[in-house]
């Protein structure tokens, strides 16, 4: 019983992990990453399509973004559709590709950029916090029924808790990563 729990506990906490880092993927540190455009949608013929399944993007040099469309008529909407994004990018077009020249983030930028992915990984660190009370009700459960002893509840919520800090801990690297990414010159 315990074992569910922890497990379920476990994936949960993965996927929480998995979904800040994907959030952290959206904010520009300075370098051209074609996960900045990643979670653009683009009105193609009536569809929101996502970005990647239209265009390649690719990103030959540090501070450059080309994105190449597959269909050469939709090159207009993509356009538009980087421009509603509100990255603070402003897309080149010659006809065939966009050309997008990622500026160097001044010192002011990159401290309001730390404070966003600060509050980011405080999210994360929530939903983390929130599994951990979804597991400890649910073995504070099977104890009420007399599932499990009330040994084994105790050392349930530990083993809970150390996973807990486990991945606390991962949320808090990927942090201390992302902060020294967006903080290089």
């Amino acid at each position: 019983m315990i074992r569910e729990v922890m497990k379920e506990a476990e994936e949960k906490m993965r996927k929480a992990v998995k979904a800040t880092r994907d959030d952290f993927n959206t904010v520009r540190t300075g370098r051209a990453r074609p996960s900045l455009v990643e979670s653009i949608m683009v009105d193609y013929y009536g569809a929101q399509t996502p970005i990647q399944q239209m265009a390649k993007v690719v990103a030959p040099e540090a501070r450059l973004l080309v994105i190449e469309p597959w269909d050469k008529s939709a090159i207009g909407e993509v356009e538009k559709a980087i421009m509603k994004a509100n990255l603070g990018l402003t897309p080149n077009n010659d006809g065939s590709v966009i050309r997008i020249n990622i500026p160097q983030l001044t010192e002011e930028r990159r401290k309001e950029l730390v404070k966003v992915i600060r509050d980011k990984a405080e999210k994360g660190r929530v939903a983390i916090r929130n599994i951990r009370h979804e597991a400890n009700d649910k073995l504070r459960e099977l104890e009420n029924d007399s599932e499990i002893s009330e040994d084994n509840y105790h050392r349930g919520l530990e083993n809970i808790q150390e996973l807990t800090d486990e991945y606390v801990a991962k949320i808090d690297s990927i942090l201390t990563e992302k902060e020294e990414d967006i903080m290089e010159v």
